[in-house]
């Protein structure tokens, strides 16, 4: 196929989003297993189960944190077009490998290379960059935090189902979708990098010490990209905990927590889809930014204090209105540098997002396994650290702003 370049912008967010929706499906799929499956390689014990995730949470944040930064400054060089289908391909395989995993160890192993993939969410901020203008970008980063919505509608519900009668079913299924996202990028995506915007290639510059370095040598860079890291980090309560806190205190099985996921989804398709681009147009980037990870504060903390199962489902409403953070940010930081470095803007947040991966999943996962030891009644105290740090950041960003 010949490689095609600035394709039109409209058209090439439909490409982008349709990129991003079959990766976030795939991904979705085994959301509500993977825990379910460490628990039974591990005699059924949930508070071991909870360490394992731990480790399997940070393993998969550090091959981001190295990796991530090198695939940027490819994406730079060569265009963000063949780092997708890189990315694809090695997921489709590794998610197969997943599947026929006999032990916890080799699932570790698969997971630990599927970190080093998972490189086109990340490529797909930089794409965005590319066929927007600054003053769209906010609306743009919504669709694309819809795209996530709608994966996450469909993909944790089917994967509850297909997860209820044989755990490994979703893993084969998440293969499936990997392969048809690069069939679909090899025929169908267009390059969005224009050769004169490409870079030489310097991969001794794009350590990831060297790309969170750079993030200080731009003006008001920094500080958001402070904002960005205690948005992710506390994020990682969800995958670290949920599922279990979910069994533990509700007594939730996979088809339950698939359901609530895809309540999750809807909200946050409706919330960055549709109502990010008005907010911004009418408040402004920086205070949708205050307002959702205000929201989000308030809704870890509701998680945490639900009694029942009825009450965690009615804060999930509240939770999703954290979606206007995450596009406004990205869009704050990405009018802050030319085109020719977006990739590897992404690629510095992206290992932003993977030091959050690597202290998250160890903090929450161990701080629930140690709230529900005998004698502790405190299970929702991870959720309330994480809204403990989604109001730091909001002090963050209020303070950036001023």
């Amino acid at each position: 196929m010949t490689e095609a370049t600035t394709p039109p912008r409209r058209a090439a967010v439909v490409f982008i989003f349709i990129t991003v929706l079959l990766d976030i499906l795939a991904i979705g799929l085994i959301i509500p297993v993977l825990p379910r499956l460490i628990e039974a390689m591990t005699g059924g014990q949930t508070a071991r189960a909870a360490e394992w995730m731990a480790v399997f949470g940070t393993g998969f944040a550090a091959m981001q944190f190295v990796v991530a930064p090198s695939l940027g400054a490819l994406s730079d060089r060569f265009g963000r077009r063949p780092i997708i289908l890189l990315s694809n391909a090695v997921l489709a395989a590794n998610y197969v490998a997943m599947a026929l995993a006999p032990s916890v160890l080799w699932l570790l192993a698969a997971r630990l290379v599927a970190g080093g993939a998972s490189a086109s969410i990340a490529t797909a901020g930089a794409y965005i960059a590319d066929v927007t203008p600054p003053e769209g970008r906010a609306k743009a980063f919504g669709l694309l935090g819809a795209a996530f919505g709608v994966g996450f509608v469909l993909g944790p519900a089917f994967g509850g189902w297909l997860g209820n009668d044989d755990p490994r079913l979703p893993f084969w299924v998440a293969a499936g979708l990997s392969a048809a996202n690069f069939a679909y990028g090899l025929f169908v995506l267009p390059e969005s990098l224009a050769p004169a915007n490409r870079t030489a290639l310097r991969l001794a510059a794009a350590t990831p010490w060297r790309a969170l370095a750079s993030l200080r040598g731009t003006p008001g860079v920094a500080g958001l990209a402070g904002v960005f890291f205690l948005a992710n980090l506390a994020q990682e309560v969800l995958p670290a905990v949920a599922v279990l806190y979910t069994g533990y205190r509700y007594g939730w099985d996979a088809a339950t927590m698939g359901l609530a996921l895809a309540l999750v989804g809807v909200c946050s398709a409706v919330v960055q889809g549709r109502l990010v681009g008005p907010l911004v147009a009418r408040i402004g980037e920086r205070r949708a930014l205050l307002v959702g990870l205000g929201f989000g504060a308030i809704g870890m903390t509701a998680y945490g204090l639900a009694p029942s199962g009825a009450w965690f489902w009615a804060a999930i409403p509240v939770m999703s209105l954290w979606g206007f953070a995450t596009p406004a940010v990205q869009s704050l930081l990405s009018a802050r540098v030319g085109a020719e470095a977006q990739g590897r803007l992404q690629g510095a947040l992206s290992s932003l997002r993977s030091i959050g991966g690597m202290i998250g999943p160890t903090v929450f996962a161990l701080s629930f396994a140690a709230s529900i030891e005998p004698g502790t009644d405190l299970p929702g105290l991870a959720f309330w650290m994480a809204g403990a740090v989604l109001a730091m950041a909001g002090a963050l960003a209020w303070r950036v702003g001023r």
